[in-house]
């Protein structure tokens, strides 16, 4: 993908976050950008936002309602999409959410929900538009995380989601090479978004310490390095220095990753067992 102008883009979690901002940046670059998500005045706000950024009165824009977790809605919604605006020469799955806690307190319900909004949500618009797509080509973005490749004291619902994500992003590049389609997976850090601020009401004290030692991106440096990455064709996008330590980290001494977490995490089990 070396040029945007003129390309097609879906986004799916595209009215905040890094989604509101790749969807900027690529009006900026003249690409036409239908957004996807649940709530409609925040996508009706967001559209906005967008329309601003257009490089030609030529560029479209359109907002669709749509819950990522619901196979059904997922196939309606699109359906219409791609009647109305175009098969998308560009998907990326931006939707997510996380609400970290220890395992005893996270119920079936939420791990639950985690797994059919951060995994299942990627799955379904994949299933729906990949057989569209194979008739021209294209790129795919599925944003997992830094916890898609390193399981994170608090995060376990989150991790098994996005690691599943990363699993299936990798599997399905190889699928569809044959049919001109790029696929890559986007593992940014905490980044300063309105979800990254839910997440810290439910952060247990050793998940906090460990969210501590790392940066946190802006959601426009985050779309910037999302960009670049599909230019570049990368099929891991990592955003910071930071990150990309932590993954070089893990894939050749996963030992020294653990023991240096280990250790944050019993330093506040410490603290906190002599402060009862």
């Amino acid at each position: 993908m070396k040029d945007f102008n003129g390309e097609l883009v879906y986004i799916t979690g595209g009215s905040s976050g890094i989604g509101l901002a790749a969807a900027k940046l690529l009006a900026g670059k003249g690409a036409s950008v239908a957004i996807f998500a649940r709530r409609k005045e925040v996508l009706d706000e967001a559209l906005n936002e967008i329309a601003t950024c257009r490089k030609s009165p030529d560029q479209k824009f359109l907002a669709f309602q749509m819950d990522v977790s619901s196979r059904d809605e997922v196939n309606s919604v699109l359906q219409k999409a791609a009647a109305d605006f175009g098969i998308p020469d560009v998907l990326i799955n931006c939707a997510g959410r996380a609400r970290p806690g220890y395992f005893g307190d996270i119920t079936y319900g939420q791990f639950d929900e985690t797994i059919k909004i951060d995994l299942y949500g990627v799955w379904n618009t994949c299933s729906f538009l990949v057989p569209l797509m194979k008739q021209r080509g294209g790129c795919i973005v599925n944003v997992s995380s830094l916890c898609g490749f390193i399981g994170v004291f608090g995060y376990t619902d989150y991790c098994a989601a996005k690691f599943g994500v990363t699993g299936f992003s990798e599997a399905l590049r190889s699928e569809l090479k044959t049919y001109g389609i790029t696929v890559s997976v986007m593992c940014p850090p905490d980044t300063d978004t309105p979800g990254y601020a839910e997440e810290n009401r439910t952060k247990p004290p050793e998940t906090q310490a460990v969210s501590a030692t790392a940066s946190i991106m802006k959601p426009e440096a985050v779309a910037a390095a999302l960009l670049k990455g599909m230019e570049k064709g990368d099929f891991m996008i990592i955003p910071n220095a930071d990150g990309k330590f932590t993954w070089i980290m893990k894939r050749l001494f996963p030992w020294l990753v653990e023991m240096v977490t280990d250790s944050q995490v019993k330093g506040v089990q410490k603290k906190l067992a002599s402060a009862k």
